[in-house]
């Protein structure tokens, strides 16, 4: 997570950086921020109309009674390309433009879909107790609306399963 949140807040924005001073060196300044705010603008016009329309799509979807799953994973990959569109640069501008590319968004949410099919085992819920409990289970509860719980095992992991029933 740090390596991530390195990269993001570091090393990003320095590209970032070294990318606007060589286009500025070469176009010069107010040509380079006229690029900048127009591929913005240009970019949020195409983040709302497809945004729109996988809304659109959603609601269909939902009425039909069926699970709008890529629609949603759509709409996420628009709303991160949204916000690497605002992000003023040219580097996360062709990272945002490029999700504006509907075979691109399919290839990833693909690839996420895959990854989680392939990784089943990763789902689920465990409990993990961390904390040394000195309560003295011996004695029963001090008022008749507590419930007298045994503390988990070390290492002891509870499994469950679930059913919904709509």
């Amino acid at each position: 997570m740090f390596r991530l949140l390195f990269v993001l807040f570091i090393i990003i924005p320095i590209i970032e950086i070294s990318v606007l001073i060589q286009v500025g060196a070469v176009f010069g300044l107010w040509p380079t921020i006229a690029i900048v705010i127009f591929t913005a603008w240009l970019g949020a016009k195409y983040v709302r109309q497809q945004g729109l329309a996988t809304l659109s799509s959603v609601q269909t979807k939902m009425a039909q009674g069926q699970m709008p799953s890529d629609e949603i994973v759509t709409g996420l990959m628009l709303l991160v390309a949204g916000v690497l569109l605002v992000t003023p640069g040219f580097v996360t501008d062709f990272f945002g433009l490029s999700l504006l590319v509907p075979a691109v968004r399919h290839a990833i949410a693909g690839s996420v879909m895959s990854h989680m099919k392939n990784n089943p085992g990763q789902q689920g819920f465990q409990f993990h107790s961390h904390s040394q409990n000195s309560a003295d289970f011996s004695q029963p509860p001090e008022s008749p609306f507590q419930e007298h719980i045994q503390p988990p095992h070390k290492g002891q992991t509870l499994d469950g399963e679930f059913e919904r029933k709509d």
